[in-house]
């Protein structure tokens, strides 16, 4: 009986310790400072655990009089579900270190950058390469956790990949969605789920318009990295015929010109050829000399890919990409992407053999 009061006694000074440390750190790095300390308690309880030969007692026994202490030093945070969340956290990026930082004890770390608040929905996605992923470009686009939950719901690292060539799928996990191409920009299916409006009523392509308008900072962040909306029904005239454009945005990053136009009916070669128009005419009127070729999205509920190949040269810049009012089915595009990264790695062991 001494030697566990004796034990519970050294973890508790070994959390005190590292709690009174990170008290230490200017308000402007609390909430960084906090995350590791979260990661040190879970380190510290679970090499504990691992010593204590009576592990069916553990949670009931040592983490409830360790809640307990915690509490009364430091308040009502430190609960037993606090603990069991720090004992968690660490579990999952001490098998997964990102990059390397050091803690006053010398042990390595990943470096996290990120809200305990973004962790705690990071920490719950089984897939490491996906959960890297997520990391990544929450830290590049300053994702809120809001914005960070929402884009998990609506599967986007999996419409990213399953927009990419199998050979591109890899780079995500390692470097967040990179724009370095037209095609980096399109994802399938388009989520418009925050939109509001109910699939399986009736709807004109002017109300998805101003349904998008409605909601532009939404509509931007499910577009991707480097948006920037410029107009509505752009019009412009060409030999004494008017036309418009639904939305036009411009991309920092690619440096030219994104014209959507919308579609709720099935998409035609007519719409396709309208959009080569489109296209052709910011090229040769609008663009600058150092912006690069405009690129061109039909927004439909159904896209062909044959239509579009077909009817369209090989080198237009010009895409289909289907749209939906609702949050995709997660676990089946997680069995497509899983279905791609193994034929992937196939493809790696057959090269590895033939060389």
């Amino acid at each position: 009986m001494d030697e566990i009061i004796k034990r519970e006694d050294a973890l508790f000074e070994h959390i005190s310790k590292l709690i009174d440390e990170a008290h230490k750190h200017v308000k402007t790095t609390v909430n960084t400072a906090m995350v590791y300390t979260y990661y040190g308690v879970g380190k510290y309880i679970v090499e504990d655990e691992q010593t204590n030969k009576e592990r069916a007692a553990y949670g009931k026994g040592v983490l409830k009089q360790l809640a307990v202490k915690l509490c009364n030093k430091y308040g009502d945070g430190w609960t037993v579900d606090t603990l069991k969340r720090c004992r968690y956290f660490y579990k999952v990026y001490s098998s997964s270190v990102i990059g390397a930082t050091p803690l006053p004890q010398s042990e390595e770390v990943p470096q996290f950058t990120l809200s305990w608040s973004h962790y705690l929905v990071l920490m719950r996605i089984e897939n490491a390469d996906e959960r890297k992923f997520y990391e990544i470009e929450s830290r590049q686009q300053n994702w809120s956790v809001r914005q960070l939950q929402r884009q998990y719901a609506s599967s986007l690292y999996e419409r990213l990949a399953l927009s990419r060539n199998k050979d591109e799928v890899m780079r995500l996990a390692n470097e967040g969605q990179t724009v370095d191409k037209p095609s980096d920009i399109i994802k399938n299916p388009i989520t418009l789920e925050f939109l509001g409006l109910k699939p399986d009523t009736v709807y004109t392509e002017s109300k998805l318009e101003d349904a998008i308008i409605s909601k532009m900072q939404q509509f931007l962040l499910e577009l991707g990295k480097g948006f920037l909306f410029e107009s509505r029904q752009k019009r412009f005239t060409f030999e004494e015929q008017l036309f418009f454009v639904d939305l036009v945005f411009y991309n920092r990053l690619l440096q030219c010109y994104v014209l959507i136009d919308l579609k709720i009916d099935k998409l035609t070669h007519q719409d396709l050829g309208q959009m080569q128009m489109y296209v052709n005419y910011y090229d040769r009127y609008v663009k600058q000399d150092f912006e690069k070729p405009t690129i061109g999205i039909l927004l439909c509920k159904e896209k062909n890919d044959a239509l579009v190949e077909l009817t369209l040269p090989k080198d237009a810049n010009i895409y289909a990409s289907a749209y939906q009012l609702y949050l995709p089915d997660k676990a089946l595009l997680q069995a497509k992407v899983k279905e791609w990264i193994e034929e992937f790695e196939e493809n790696e062991e057959l090269k590895k053999l033939l060389r």
